[in-house]
């Protein structure tokens, strides 16, 4: 079996399964774990390299407005690797290829691959996405194993809360920063499930743009900056940089935590459970073992 994941998240399910070996090709953003590194690289951006916010919103409606793809495939790389599964999604089309790409390009293909494409938008149908790699790879069996792992932790951490009838403190999950956007999809279900309560985001729909009044008036205890494919140094640099903005003075006398965005909350697999767990340390420090320090940092 011969599997190219166009799909971060893909790449770490198949990691989960303990199906590392089946990966010939991934995307320039796979990172995670350590093993796929050595993979090709078979997809590029268009998006410039910045550290400002603003500017790559700017630059993805622009490259949307005109009708160019974010992202594009290497295809003769692809057509070398001679690949039996192309894992795609459907999910939004600013953070990885279209599907209407992949498809495209796997009817060019010869014997054309099968496409599994993935569209989560809640811890659910994440679990759904991860059996339906499985089913391709033929390890159901690993995946019932994954997925009862994952579903322990989760009551875990709900009994935990519920026996200590822990309280639930407001909590924004803030998914961009320029402009603001809440997150959607699973984030406020992670929050839940972490024992907070959401102030804005609705699950298991698109993020939002939200004016800065909007934010504030919301009052939120707990303010979680977990930009869309950061990594913790990252999301701790854009964090302390926001809190120099005069219309961000209104977080002072809150906690703010940064996050490690690609590792928690921005790539729908395996690992949103350990944002989880994460978000549930955070809010009740005295409940779970200590923080990873890989996780999440305090900035105010």
């Amino acid at each position: 079996m011969r599997v190219v994941s166009l799909l971060p998240a893909a790449t770490e399910i198949v990691a989960f399964l303990g199906a590392s070996e089946h990966l010939v090709g991934i995307t320039h953003e796979c990172d995670y774990p350590d093993v796929v590194a050595s993979r090709a690289r078979v997809t590029h951006s268009a998006i410039p390299h910045s550290k400002d916010p603003a500017t790559i919103d700017a630059a993805v409606k622009a490259l949307s407005g005109e009708g160019h793809a974010l992202f594009t495939l290497d295809e003769s790389r692809i057509r070398a690797l001679h690949p039996d599964v192309l894992l795609t999604q459907a999910l939004c089309d600013v953070c990885a290829v279209r599907e209407t790409d992949v498809r495209a390009l796997a009817s060019r293909l010869t014997p054309s691959p099968r496409v599994v494409t993935l569209g989560g938008t809640s811890l659910d149908g994440i679990y759904e996405d991860v059996l339906a790699v499985a089913t391709a790879l033929d390890a159901e069996s690993d995946a019932e194993e994954l997925l009862a792992g994952l579903r322990d932790r989760v009551k875990h951490v709900h009994a935990t809360l519920s026996a200590a009838k822990a309280p639930r403190p407001r909590v924004a999950l803030i998914e961009w920063t320029a402009p603001v956007y809440i997150a959607g999809h699973w984030g406020p279900e992670q929050i839940k499930r972490a024992g907070g309560v959401d102030v804005l985001g609705t699950a298991g729909t698109h993020s939002v743009a939200s004016p800065m009044e909007r934010l504030k008036g919301a009052e939120p205890e707990y303010v979680l900056i977990a930009p869309c494919g950061y990594s913790l140094s990252a999301s701790a640099a854009e964090a302390r940089r926001l809190l120099t903005l005069p219309e961000w003075e209104w977080l002072r006398g809150r906690q703010v935590w940064a996050l490690d965005a690609n590792g928690l909350v921005s790539r729908p697999g395996p690992r949103v459970v350990d944002g989880i767990e994460t978000i549930a340390r955070i809010l009740n420090p005295m409940l779970f073992s200590a923080l990873d320090k890989r996780h999440a940092e305090r900035v105010l």
